[in-house]
């Protein structure tokens, strides 16, 4: 186990990411010594199925389990122990949208876990603007169904998580955002003209302000390269895989699989060669915002 990498993770990846790289490690620590995944969950009071779960990174990891683990990989050298419990024991810690839990489900919070640990996202939108590039005006105008004066207090939360998100893009270190937007995207009058123009005003400051590319995908173009919306996440640690996150009514996609990450990688290049370019796509906003 290359120690060195994992202190460097522990310091930079929030809980979502950690528990996918301990994953890993658990995982190649055991086929290191040619243990199947039956024998270790044995070892554990547990099942094949429950050391598959914890090396995909699907569950937390429980620090006594590791420990035994370690201990039947044969690993035994008491600081590379320790900085390892140290790891699980910070997989384990609640993010920062711990107190919106109530409001998200499961595979939501994976997918604002692994958002805060990316290097590169991705997106490609053709209904709204990008969650981390809403106001909070246009967030609440989609959350509220077109009805902001009718918001109750989980609505509000709901918009205030959303806010939350946001702040990864000002962070040190902040993730490359990628935004491929099709153009009626800009022509959609969410929450109203008024909601609309400070909403354009806001994506001409933030592409200046944070590292933002933004391209717009023009109607004549329009649905050729890809079906529907996508994101793919790209990562700094070696032990993570990109994924793509494909969201629908009752749930979401999590692909990471490298036949599937080819495609939508060839998916979203030629989404970049059809849009305009971003000099273009910012000249296509004040255009649109003039017309207002």
């Amino acid at each position: 186990m290359a120690t060195d990498d994992s202190a460097a993770t522990e310091r930079e990846s929030g809980p979502t990411a950690l528990r996918i790289v301990l994953g890993a490690q658990l995982r190649r620590l055991r086929e290191s010594v040619e243990i199947t995944r039956a024998d270790a969950g044995y070892n554990i009071r547990g099942s094949e199925s429950k050391i598959s779960r914890m090396e995909l990174g699907r569950v937390g990891l429980k620090e006594r389990d590791v420990a035994d683990l370690l201990t039947m990989y044969g690993l035994t050298d008491p600081e590379v122990r320790d900085k390892f419990l140290a790891m699980v024991r910070r997989s384990n810690e609640p993010g920062w949208w711990h107190r919106f839990t109530d409001l998200m489900s499961d595979w939501f919070q994976d997918y604002v876990g692994l958002e805060e640990a990316a290097t590169r996202i991705l997106s490609y939108e053709t209904h709204f603007v990008p969650g981390l590039l809403q106001t909070e005006e246009y967030a609440m105008a989609i959350a509220s169904h077109g009805r902001p004066e009718l918001a109750g207090p989980e609505i509000r939360r709901r918009v205030t998580l959303r806010m939350q998100r946001q702040k990864i893009m000002g962070r040190p270190g902040a993730p490359r955002l990628w935004s491929v937007l099709d153009e009626s995207v800009l022509h959609r009058p969410i929450g109203g003209r008024e909601v609309l123009l400070r909403q354009i005003d806001h994506l001409l400051s933030a592409t200046k302000e944070f590292p933002i590319t933004l391209q717009i995908v023009p109607y004549s173009l329009s649905g050729y390269a890809a079906e529907g919306p996508f994101t793919m996440l790209r990562f700094g640690e070696s032990d993570l895989p990109d994924i793509v996150y494909l969201e629908h009514l009752s749930g979401a996609l999590y692909l990471d699989k490298q036949d599937e990450l080819e495609i939508y990688g060839r998916v979203f290049d030629r989404l970049t060669v059809d849009a305009e370019t971003p000099d273009r796509s910012r000249q296509i906003l004040l255009k649109i915002r003039a017309a207002l």
